[in-house]
């Protein structure tokens, strides 16, 4: 079945989808809609272009949206499964957009570590990821992404494998990516994670875009960006996922609940 099919006889239920996943790969499914609808409720979306992907735990499968629902309508049971391959491994009646299946799938397959991948074309990250010198070290939420950032220059729309190697490449062990040209991306151990890596991304570009319509910036001194990882590190217990994604997940419930099905 090709991964831009759109067409079946009848999508499946989400209890028949729960019937055929274990535990661990619903809870992953409910965390990832979560996650689609909470981009769509900061306005990170870009209608239906963009993509986030998580790892289903124990396999070399991944989770992806369907192509064609907006971010705000996607639920745990309507994401496709699909292998490193492209192929889907679980019936659904959707497809994929290949171009995302080409950034997350060429990352899930090189980084063990990332469980998940989220990548978002937010209006500041690209105005971010257009200018020369890239995330300026400006303000705190800066010393975050810089303490590991990559780049990645344009390459036109991702449909090409050739571009894997070097997107890998490029990335290598950070959990920042900006696509130059294009927007951000970024890698987590858990869907929280790199969604909160998402969120100080997207602030970061936000706050340096305003800064930079006012008079001259201030930069942080080097070593001060030097030993940020460090005290990041000590300040949020890790990325401090653990710490906001609970909240973000009750903001979810009174602003559009429904994701968990």
């Amino acid at each position: 079945m090709s991964t831009t099919e759109t067409t079946s006889p009848q999508p499946l239920s989400p209890a028949d989808v729960k019937r055929q996943v274990s535990a661990e790969e619903w809870q992953t499914r409910v965390d990832l809609a979560a996650a689609y609808r909470l981009v769509a409720l900061f306005g990170w979306d870009d209608l239906v272009f963009t993509h986030l992907t998580a790892k289903v735990p124990g396999s070399e499968h991944f989770l992806i949206n369907p192509y064609g629902f907006m971010f705000e309508e996607i639920t745990a049971s309507s994401l496709v499964k699909i292998d490193l391959a492209g192929t889907k491994v679980m019936e659904s009646p959707y497809g994929i957009n290949p171009a995302g299946f080409t950034i997350h799938s060429c990352i899930h397959g090189a980084r063990k570590d990332a469980a998940s991948v989220m990548h978002i074309h937010s209006i500041n990250g690209v105005a971010v990821s257009a200018q020369k010198h890239g995330v300026l070290p400006i303000s705190q939420q800066s010393m975050f992404v810089l303490s590991s950032l990559a780049y990645h220059d344009y390459e036109g729309l991702a449909l090409n494998d050739a571009e894997r190697p070097r997107l890998v490449r490029d990335l290598g062990d950070k959990n920042h990516l900006m696509l130059r040209n294009h927007g951000l991306l970024t890698v987590g151990a858990s869907i929280a994670d790199a969604f909160l890596a998402l969120y100080i991304f997207e602030a970061t570009c936000m706050i340096q875009v305003r800064a930079q319509s006012g008079g001259e910036l201030v930069p942080v001194a080097q070593p001060i960006v030097d030993g940020i990882q460090k005290a990041a590190m000590q300040v949020t217990r890790g990325l401090g996922a653990n710490l906001v994604w609970p909240g973000l997940l009750r903001r979810l419930e009174r602003r559009n609940p429904g994701y968990a099905v």
